[in-house]
């Protein structure tokens, strides 16, 4: 066979592979990439242990990929063992769902922890894991962050560089 040959072949070949077969890795499975997006812990205005206080304090969850993520015994954490359980909820592909504090009624763009008192604490780590407890993405703040209004854009977090917001362990 000649190099033209070759060159010829092996252009036609890679034309004609499907691309989910061209983008196949061996071994290597497709997640889909849910991540804590954003949080606030410190609401704005008087913290009177009001619902409108309470709920004014929450975390953003946010699903990357195209296809829809099941959350149903999903949980939320903070450093002091406060869980919130997701039950029935399923968050759309390309989709954020804010998870206030206080009271409320649940939409598909907002849950509430129904709490009677703030969880996340000005120094404290919001912890995200699957319904099989497997570790998915924290946050952390407080402790030296510079970062004293309360709101806390995990995206800028160090290890959450280039746009990828899941912490590596």
């Amino acid at each position: 066979m000649t190099a033209v040959a070759a060159v010829a072949a092996a252009a036609v070949g890679a034309v004609a592979l499907p691309a989910s077969a061209a983008d196949h890795h061996p071994g290597r499975h497709h997640r889909d990439t849910v991540y804590i997006s954003s949080v606030r812990y410190d609401a704005p205005g008087r913290d009177d242990r009001s619902n409108r206080a309470l709920n004014r304090e929450w975390v953003d969850i946010t699903n990357n990929s195209r296809r829809p993520v099941n959350l149903n015994g999903w949980t939320l954490a903070d450093r002091d063992g406060h869980t919130y359980t997701f039950h029935h909820y399923r968050l759309a592909g390309r989709g954020t769902v804010r998870v206030h504090t206080g009271y409320g009624h649940d939409t598909r763009g907002d849950l509430f922890q129904d709490r009677n008192r703030s969880v996340w604490d000005r120094s404290d780590t919001a912890t995200l894991r699957n319904d099989r407890g497997r570790f998915v993405d924290d946050a952390s703040w407080g402790r030296g962050d510079r970062d004293h209004r309360g709101d806390r854009d995990h995206r800028g977090d160090r290890g959450h560089r280039d746009g990828d917001h899941r912490t590596r362990h």
